[in-house]
């Protein structure tokens, strides 16, 4: 919304400045986007008059003109084609500065000698005073223009043009009345508006209007008006409103519809009433129905669009724009002037799906006052009368019953102090609601009920009530309180671990995390594990998901093949989710389990110039188990024990346990498997319950030792069956609380060693906490855990 501050001081006038009124409509939350001056920077210009037109004696398109409105008669060369005696024109005296050309600098007038003849000044058109976009010729003012009168005083161009970015719910402030409006109750002002009378009618003419889409227009008024004199041109006054809200002067009966639309925020449109046949209604469109615009493109009307249609055709895209056929033209002499009320949802939308936003749309879809439309037919024959005259009929006005209806809301005091921080009296409540046009139905000593005026669409409910007060009162000026929420913080319990951890755990070493679908193909779950019982789906979405997921696997291992078939040559994928297992396929005895799984494939390191590449096999797999384990902080409740299952390797498969409990399993994709999937290379999967690594061990810090530590290495030869995680745990008990570190660092099968036997080397790392170990304790505990190995394993030192 654009206008003049000119304009909007002849409502209402507050003793501000620009800048503090500009402030105050910015902080009643109508943000002023720009400032800007009306007129471009010119002095020394004034109301000439040419009296005398006569051709260069030189040259055929200059003029010597005699122009009077200085001290005396001045000689002035111009080359405007319409320079001729009689007409009033801006004249720029010698030493007159003009707006900035495409240089940036002002220009001065001099005297000057064009094709020998003197020029003392010159005459202007539009464009040179950057005061419109006319330059054809010079601009003509009005022939009552007084001669000699600064141009700047005559066309009060010591003004600014305000421009308002409104929110979409304050429609209500698309106009100087809805503007005025606020800044009178924002300055407790009373606002001047015109004097709005009925007209007359002199002749008794009347279009019949039916309302043919009565929720879409429910209120339509309209005036005939005959021997109208298009001819004539709107003052000069109504052009520079139009030009400041940055709209062009087209003839007067277009102007005064603007003018209405921009004082009243009333769209209004004119029809050449001899081009309407019969009966004017408002409809919805037909499918395909074509309609030629105002700008001359023809449209194809879809059947949700509101026309406005007379018995042969739509003449008018209803809120948005006229047709073409039935615009007012130089020729036309006698108009229907319509004005109407459309519903929001009616309009919303319709103008952007033809490509179109006008100044009648914006204002359609947000909202305009049902109770305005007679005021607006008014004060445009009003206007009409006085600029192009002729016989305006009666006020013809049909509504139904549709039509929005008045509304009231309710306030409670104590709401007041809840919604804005402080009690505010109850006459400054009643004194701001009441200025802002809301009616006070009914108060008691707990709350009040207002009527809200029809132009407030966005005034509804109890909040709104609020908002307003806050708005009025000012926001700067509310109380500024801290918040005092009573808050009880949780401990952060440091021995759970969150998934996230986890899930950043596995992040950190490669993988990536995927997200399958719960529902599988009871096919492929089968592969996986054959003696499955999966619950199946009532109504599944496709053959594909038809059961629940016994495993986290299934679904894992479609997401790596998707992959693969895609070039990609190397995956490492993890989810984590539940997996659902029923004793009986029914939902009664369903266990539904949290798990945490993963599948590596491929190389072990991503494709790359610098050493040899290598492939992923089950200790890699293993490995990242651990490394889940080790952020427990606890690895001493888990362990490896060889494990079974049907989708895995028989030799290459580990089951994972805590505290004795099997939790989970790792290990080879079965070699059957592998080909039925079409894998040209063996995956490698672990699974395991993410309840198992939840509970973490909270960090405690103890000293470090000063003392040296000392080291000590055994091979011993066991047989090939016995686990090495057995003859670790063994030593560990064996060897005293002396022992800080236990370490496998070497595996041999070989010459020299008995088929059935296996050589393990262990490195143990001894420490004291407050002295230096000597060799007679360090002897005792190894001779102790050499005893023990032997005794338990059959065990042999190498």
């Amino acid at each position: 919304m654009k206008l003049s501050e000119s304009w909007l001081r002849e409502w209402v006038n507050p003793e501000l400045s620009t800048a503090d009124l500009v402030e105050q409509i910015t902080m009643a939350g109508l943000e002023v986007d720009g400032v800007e001056a009306v007129a471009g920077e010119f002095s020394g210009v004034i109301v000439g008059e040419i009296l005398e037109a006569e051709q260069h004696p030189d040259a055929d398109k200059l003029r010597v003109c005699k122009v009077a409105g200085g001290d005396e008669v001045a000689q002035v060369v111009c080359g405007a084609p319409n320079a001729r005696p009689g007409i009033k024109i801006p004249f720029a005296t010698v030493g007159a500065v003009l707006p900035p050309g495409e240089d940036g600098k002002l220009f001065k007038i001099k005297k000057a000698k064009l094709r020998g003849v003197e020029s003392f000044g010159m005459l202007c058109a539009q464009t040179e005073l950057q005061l419109g976009d006319d330059d054809d010729g010079l601009w003509e003012l009005p022939s009552d223009a007084p001669v000699g009168t600064c141009l700047r005083e005559y066309l009060s161009l010591n003004d600014s043009a305000i421009e308002i970015d409104l929110t979409p719910n304050r429609s209500d402030c698309l106009s100087v009345k809805g503007i005025a409006r606020d800044v009178g109750v924002l300055n407790r002002l009373a606002v001047t508006e015109p004097n709005i009378e009925p007209v007359a009618a002199t002749i008794e003419e009347t279009v019949t209007v039916n309302l043919n889409a009565e929720a879409a227009c429910s209120r339509y008024a309209g005036r005939v008006i005959r021997n109208v004199d298009v001819s004539k041109p709107s003052p000069l006054w109504m052009q520079e409103r139009l030009r400041r809200a940055d709209i062009r002067s087209i003839d007067a009966v277009v102007d005064v519809t603007n003018y209405v639309l921009l004082e009243l925020g009333q769209p209004m449109h004119a029809f050449d009433l001899n081009t309407l046949q019969g009966s004017v209604q408002a409809r919805m469109a037909e499918q395909g129905e074509k309609l030629t615009l105002l700008d001359g493109q023809e449209i194809e009307l879809n059947a949700d669009t509101l026309v406005i249609a007379d018995d042969s055709q739509a003449v008018a895209m209803a809120g948005i724009m006229g047709g073409e056929p039935t615009s007012v033209t130089a020729q036309t002499k006698d108009i229907f002037l319509e004005s109407a009320f459309f519903d929001p949802i009616a309009i919303a939308g319709r103008a952007r799906s033809y490509g179109l936003h006008t100044d009648s749309s914006h204002r359609f879809e947000r909202g305009v006052d049902y109770k305005l439309q007679e005021q607006a037919v008014e004060r445009a024959t009003q206007l009409l009368m006085d600029i192009v005259g002729g016989q305006p009929g009666p006020l013809t006005v049909v509504e139904h019953e549709h039509k929005p209806t008045d509304r009231l809301v309710s306030l409670r005091r104590e709401r007041i102090l809840s919604g804005l921080g402080f009690d505010m009296a109850d006459d400054d409540v009643v004194d701001i609601l009441t200025r802002l046009g809301l009616n006070l139905q009914s108060s008691d000593d707990n709350s009040w009920t207002f009527e809200v005026p029809s132009y407030r669409f966005d005034i509804s409910i109890e909040a709104d009530l609020l908002e307003e007060l806050a708005r009025v009162y000012g926001y700067n000026n509310l109380p500024v309180t801290s918040m005092a929420v009573p808050m009880h913080i949780e401990s952060d319990d440091e021995g759970t671990l969150e998934l996230g951890d986890l899930r950043s755990a596995l992040v950190e070493r490669g993988y990536e995390e995927a997200i399958c679908y719960s529902f599988v193909d009871e096919g492929l779950l089968k592969s996986f594990e054959p003696e499955a019982q999966p619950v199946p789906l009532q109504n599944p979405i496709s053959q594909d998901m038809s059961v629940m997921r016994t495993s986290l696997w299934p679904g894992l291992v479609s997401a790596l093949q998707y992959n693969l078939n895609r070039q990609q040559s190397r995956g490492r994928l993890f989810e984590t989710g539940l997996r659902f297992v029923s004793e009986d396929a029914t939902v009664a005895k369903l266990v539904q389990t949290p798990m945490m799984a993963g599948v590596i494939y491929g190389g072990l390191n991503e494709e790359s110039w610098h050493g040899k590449p290598q492939a992923v096999d089950f200790y890699d797999a293993k490995a990242d188990v651990e490394a889940l384990i080790g952020k427990t902080g606890q690895p001493e409740r888990f362990s490896f024990a060889v494990g079974k299952h049907p989708a895995l390797h028989p030799g290459q498969t580990a089951e994972v346990r805590c505290d004795g409990k099997a939790v989970g399993i790792v290990g080879t994709i079965h070699p059957q498997l592998q080909k039925k999937l079409g894998l040209s290379q063996p995956a490698f999967m672990f699974e395991i319950e993410q309840s198992a690594l939840m509970d973490a061990k909270v960090p405690v810090f103890e000293p470090l030792s000063k003392f040296p530590e000392v080291r000590r290495d055994i091979a011993v030869v066991v047989d090939q069956t016995v686990a090495v995680a057995d003859l670790q745990n063994l030593v560990e008990k064996q060897a005293g609380s002396y022992l800080q570190d236990l370490k496998v660092f070497d595996v041999y099968v070989g010459k020299g060693i008995d088929p059935q036997r296996k050589s393990i080397a262990l490195g143990l790392t001894f420490q004291h906490p407050s002295r230096t170990l000597n060799e007679d304790e360090i002897n005792a505990s190894m001779d102790v855990v050499v005893k023990s190995l032997e005794d338990e394993f059959n065990a042999a030192l190498r």
